[in-house]
């Protein structure tokens, strides 16, 4: 079992850190945190009401980071920040989570839409890097899932729970999970309430365990080397290996073995509507880095995984899923090919940047993919650029010059 233990939340103007464990019979005790002077919403503090939801991305780079309007690319705001810095959504279409130097700190993207039974009521705010920050002393993943957001330190293995909607309101209340072995792990709260984590500590990962809001494990597996990543094909979670993923769907777990005796599966791109994952694949377990070309397919419905050849190699930024639920990935040819993932084959493509190589440090800029709605974006750091593609006709529709050569990128539908 892990040991549930409460961390107070930071609030205030505080120091910001950028991306564990094993599961053992131990008794356990669930507490949770709140702040009594929870700052007002900023809904009800400087917004306009607009005519419908207005997207808004973040782009990173070196010594802060860039709010845009998604539509006109004009720089709402330009925040400076030292060190390498993270982008990940927070859960709540509203907000950014930003991985740097001592913690999760909130990034207010400032455009969000409340519902109101058949309609709803779109706003906009000025953008703002908050100060409400989540200690941590190495910040790794953010998963939001079913209303629930956990966010993983991998120096200390504390899993930090908190409800996304409760950002927009000020200081959200938190639960802490602490897994017994510090990891490069990650975690979510599935539907029933359950913990899901990655098993490892600071030398090895090898599995993920399920376990009960009072710490006792329901399931458990240690078949998994390398275990990294996650993501959900409709309700299922897949984890990825080194040897292939795992399928979860409740507390039933599933291996699926990679065709290879060494094929990593480290990044995937889910889909809400979708029982396929799109994940990578790399072969070569000693290469410094790898340029694979070939992407996994996996139905998680029979647990079974397809390989996917492409002309053109690709990063782990490539990687996303259309409104329908084809897959997306971004080569280094320059063309955005669409993944028919029902017959895991290429079904179309369009050219958006120029060629390009992956850099040997995962942390330096290269063309990353983002897909919000029926849009995707594409930087290009060779130029500073940001090209906007329409995925309903797959054409490029617009390219907006960049003050700055982008690194990471995400954003929000508003």
């Amino acid at each position: 079992m892990f040991k549930l233990k409460t961390v107070p939340l930071l609030t205030g103007a505080l120091l910001l850190t950028a991306c564990g464990s094993s599961a053992t019979d131990r008794a356990t005790e669930t507490t949770t945190s709140s702040a009594t002077d929870s700052a007002p919403s900023s809904a009800t503090t400087g917004a306009t009401e607009v005519s419908g939801a207005e997207p808004r991305l973040a782009l990173t780079y070196d010594g802060g980071i860039l709010v845009l309007d998604a539509e006109s690319g004009e720089v709402l705001d330009d925040a400076p920040l030292e060190g390498f810095t993270r982008l990940s959504p927070a859960g709540d279409d509203r907000h950014l989570f930003v991985s740097a130097t001592g913690g999760f700190t909130a990034l207010d993207l400032g455009t969000w839409t409340e519902a109101h039974g058949d309609h709803g009521h779109s706003w906009t705010a000025e953008p703002t890097l908050t100060d409400l920050t989540i200690a941590a002393e190495a910040p790794g993943h953010v998963v939001p899932h079913d209303g629930t957001t956990a966010l993983f330190d991998d120096a200390t293995g504390t899993i930090t729970l908190l409800d996304p909607a409760e950002l927009a309101e000020g200081t959200p209340e938190t639960e802490t999970t602490t897994t017994e072995e510090a990891h490069h792990g990650v975690a979510f709260r599935d539907e029933r309430g359950n913990l899901v984590t990655t098993v490892g500590n600071e030398d090895s990962r090898d599995g993920i365990a399920v376990l009960t809001a009072a710490g006792n494990e329901l399931a458990r597996t240690d078949d998994c080397p390398g275990v990294h990543g996650e993501a959900f094909g409709g309700e299922r979670a897949v984890f990825g290996c080194e040897d292939g993923v795992l399928v979860l769907d409740g507390t039933e777990i599933t291996k699926v073995d990679a065709p290879d005796d060494y094929g990593r599966i480290g990044n995937q791109a889910g889909h809400a509507a979708s029982p396929f994952v799109l994940g990578d694949y790399k072969v070569d377990a000693d290469a410094e880095l790898e340029r694979p070309t070939r992407v996994s397919v996996i139905d998680t419905r029979d647990a079974s995984l397809r390989l996917v050849d492409l002309p053109a190699s690709y990063s782990f930024r490539s990687l996303g899923r259309t409104p329908d639920g084809d897959g997306l990935v971004l080569g280094t040819d320059g063309r955005l090919r669409v993944i028919d993932v029902a017959d895991a084959s290429v079904r179309d493509a369009v050219a958006v940047t120029e060629e390009w190589r992956e850099p040997m440090d995962w942390q330096e800029p290269r063309p990353t993919l983002l897909v919000l709605g029926d849009t995707a974006y594409v930087t290009e750091p060779a130029t500073d650029q940001l090209h906007v593609v329409d995925l309903a006709d797959l054409s490029v529709t617009d390219t907006h010059d960049l003050p700055h050569t982008p690194n990471e990128l995400n954003g929000v539908t508003g």
